[in-house]
């Protein structure tokens, strides 16, 4: 199984990269392509830039990556309550070349913050919208208190509890 896994978050020191990061390396036996959406920047879209620049490259080599895994696993970066605008605009531009961004896949939607809810917004709203884009979710989670729940040095859940419930979220690809 080839499994496309990303942070929908252009910060270099991404809390969801390293969330993703982690939840992908549970599938042992899975071939993991870790994405970092900085590779994928793009102009703000708007219905001018699209007639200007046509479908940008790196939009459909962003489409070709989904199209080539079996399963998604994305974590979410909340900002002021939704998407971040990196990953918002990269969205909106693949949606213009396939209104299916996530082409059948099913995946794995994840979302923390330093805060208690962990992006529970932002979170909700992908996992509603999903479905409309071709995307089948099977499980998500949002882990709170990122700071306090994830040991950085070792690059894992240190709370047992919600380590299993991150572990039992992707499980679900297996």
């Amino acid at each position: 199984m080839k499994v496309l896994a990303f942070a929908a978050s252009s910060s270099k020191k991404s809390i969801n990269k390293k969330l993703a990061t982690y939840a992908a390396s549970l599938l042992t036996s899975a071939e993991i392509d870790i994405l970092d959406l900085n590779d994928f920047e793009l102009p703000l879209f708007s219905q001018d830039k699209e007639e200007e620049l046509g479908h940008p490259e790196l939009a459909k080599d962003f489409l070709a990556k989904i199209e080539g895994s079996d399963a998604l696993i994305i974590s979410f970066a909340e900002h002021n309550g939704s998407y971040s605008a990196a990953y918002k605009n990269l969205f909106d531009w693949c949606s213009r070349i396939n209104p299916k961004v996530f082409q059948n896949k099913s995946m794995i939607l994840l979302s923390t913050s330093p805060g208690a809810r962990g992006g529970a917004s932002v979170l909700a709203q992908a996992v509603n919208s999903a479905p409309f884009f071709g995307g089948t979710v099977l499980a998500s989670y949002a882990l709170p208190n990122f700071y306090e729940n994830f040991d950085l040095e070792k690059s894992c859940i240190n709370n047992e509890e919600i380590n299993v419930l991150v572990k039992s979220a992707v499980s679900k690809l297996r």
